[in-house]
């Protein structure tokens, strides 16, 4: 089920295993261009990131591997769950995207996907990917921190 957030923002889908696996450097909020079905089966909280991937394609930044399924209350020729769908970005951010994504071999990865104020968002990360031993290095961090956290919750 969707998830509410801040004032106004509704999660519906969140990619956990992309913190993992990448080192996120910076994230944009995209709109995406959606049918009407899609948009219900969202409100519905039905999405899945666990696949997406963003590319920038001819000037255009094309969202990837996201299903949405159909809509069970909706017309019989529904949309396609995999199909592309385009996100809206601004045209400076669109070029820093591809320039980050050839020269410095950087992946784009959605986040989560929300609503804000009744709009269809997705929160996308220009992320590096991480190797096995820095992914175990992460967790040796997290278990440290949240070890010290206890024990400086007990002293007190």
């Amino acid at each position: 089920m969707a998830r509410k957030d801040r004032e106004g923002e509704k999660t519906v889908a969140s990619n956990r295993k992309a913190r993992h696996d990448y080192a996120i450097l910076e994230t944009f909020e995209a709109g995406v261009a959606l049918t009407g079905d899609e948009v219900k089966s969202l409100r519905g909280g039905r999405a899945s990131l666990a696949e997406a991937f963003a590319r920038v394609r001819d000037g255009e930044v094309w969202l990837e591997g996201m299903h949405i399924p159909p809509y069970e209350q909706g017309d019989k020729k529904s949309h396609l769950p995999l199909r592309p769908r385009k996100l809206l970005l601004h045209r400076q951010e669109i070029s820093k995207l591809a320039d980050a994504q050839q020269q410095d071999r950087l992946a784009l990865v959605p986040l989560r996907v929300y609503f804000t104020h009744g709009l269809a968002k997705v929160e996308l990360a220009l992320a590096r990917g991480r190797r096995a031993h820095e992914k175990r290095q992460a967790i040796a961090e997290r278990v440290h921190e949240r070890e010290m956290r206890q024990e400086l919750g007990r002293r007190r």
